[in-house]
């Protein structure tokens, strides 16, 4: 799974997702794509189940670019414990994904496939999502 080898700090603040994407709104590396429609905090685990869905619907053909990445340590107490004594470890890594942000490219593949993959994809996120395609294709 996806998460950063080094961090300025070890603990984040869990912060608000506001507006829409500035950057990585538009297909850099593919022919298709699939974009979030809604601000959600993606983690690593739906990042990389996303992954192995397309990349066994798609048979292993073509090429897929990830393009968002798990940096935002998310902590969390364990059950039972009383409040104080500090913030709790850090559970797992997330990405705030911004609503027009493209988080996944396809090429090398026909259309109808990269569409049915992408659908499956969706399915393990928690955005709703929209497939884009590349004018002319």
């Amino acid at each position: 799974m996806l998460s950063p080898k080094k961090t300025k700090y070890r603990k984040a603040h869990k912060g608000r997702i506001h507006g829409n994407a500035q950057a990585g709104t538009t297909l850099n590396f593919g022919a298709y794509g699939l974009k979030a429609l809604s601000p959600e905090r993606v983690t690593a685990r739906q990042i990389e189940a996303a992954r192995r869905t397309i990349m066994r619907h798609i048979k292993r053909q073509g090429r897929l670019w990830i393009r968002i990445f798990p940096d935002v340590p998310v902590s969390k107490k364990p059950l039972e414990v009383r409040q104080g004594k500090g913030k709790g470890s850090v559970e797992f890594w997330a990405c705030r994904v911004k609503p027009g942000r493209v988080m996944f490219e396809l090429d090398g593949v026909p259309r109808a496939l990269a569409e049915s993959a992408f659908a499956l994809a969706s399915s393990k996120l928690p955005v709703k999502t929209r497939f884009i395609a590349r004018i002319g294709e």
